[in-house]
């Protein structure tokens, strides 16, 4: 997600940095807590999909999102940037219409049912899905519980490699950053949510990251879900079983280019409906 240096540690239990997000320094998904965390997603953010035994929660605020009003900033970090514009400040109608987020990848169609509590979340893939900026790039990390403490795969950045030697993967974004949005849920197995450094809240950019176990709801609410997987979840378990690909460094430090997946993922397109 963001600096390479800064994201390694959420310092909340396991010092582990996972998810790297868009703004120029290493997005790194969050940590595991070593407690107190809720065991389950709110009814109102989540997509239907998810299971009710696990949609039991203080949700969060609902929001209306025709009534939304985004803040997309310049990202001034100098971070790697793939520049294409800013989204509109107000979601269009193609973005409150889209249901679903579907990422056709080398091995088939991952399809993700959209919430309908992060409209602005939605409205960047929308706009940068239809400037074709995910276009031929790949999923830069996986990591797992036996490397970092929880289990996700990520992708969004659109300079990186997957090769697991690129030391600039994880730092790239669209050269802006936008808010945090539905705080509160946790991040289950198929949740899909924003990449962010842990120390950098309010810092989301393209970087994503799919959830691919249930331990990763250890997570903090710091990463903004925005949908849950409900097509091609084999996929992900396929890149998962696959292994990782690690950096003679330490792993745990997180360095950009660790934990790439052994299975190369290339997203060949994101289509929003």
């Amino acid at each position: 997600m963001f600096d390479s240096k800064r994201l390694a540690v959420l310092g909340l239990g396991l010092a582990l940095a996972l998810v790297t997000a868009c703004s120029g320094s290493d997005e790194t998904a969050p940590v595991a807590a070593e407690s107190g965390a809720p065991s389950s997603l709110p009814p109102s953010a989540v997509p239907s999909a998810v299971p009710s035994e696990i949609q039991e929660a203080s949700p969060a605020p609902p929001v209306n999102p025709a009534k939304a009003t985004c803040d997309y900033r310049k990202d001034d970090t100098g971070s790697p940037e793939r520049f294409v514009g800013f989204p509109p400040k107000k979601p269009t109608k193609a973005a409150l219409n889209a249901k679903t987020m579907t990422m056709r990848t080398n091995h088939g169609d991952i399809v993700i049912e959209l919430t309908q509590n992060t409209p602005c979340t939605v409205n960047s893939f929308a706009f940068l899905a239809g400037k074709k900026y995910f276009d031929d790039t790949v999923c830069h990390r996986l990591v797992t519980a036996e490397t970092n403490g929880v289990d996700m795969l990520q992708c969004g950045d659109p300079q990186a490699k997957g090769d697991g030697k690129n030391p600039t993967d994880g730092t790239g974004g669209p050269g802006y950053l936008f808010p945090d949005e539905n705080l509160g849920p946790q991040y289950v197995r198929g949740v899909v949510f924003m990449a962010q450094g842990g120390d950098a809240a309010n810092s989301n950019g393209s970087q994503f990251a799919i959830s691919t176990a249930n331990e990763t709801a250890q997570l903090p609410a710091a990463y903004t879900p925005f949908g849950v997987v409900v097509k091609g979840m084999e996929i992900v378990d396929k890149i998962v079983a696959g292994g990782v690909q690690t950096t003679q460094s330490d792993i745990l430090s997180d360095e950009g280019g660790s934990n790439a997946p052994k299975i190369p993922v290339k997203i060949k397109t994101i289509v929003l409906r």
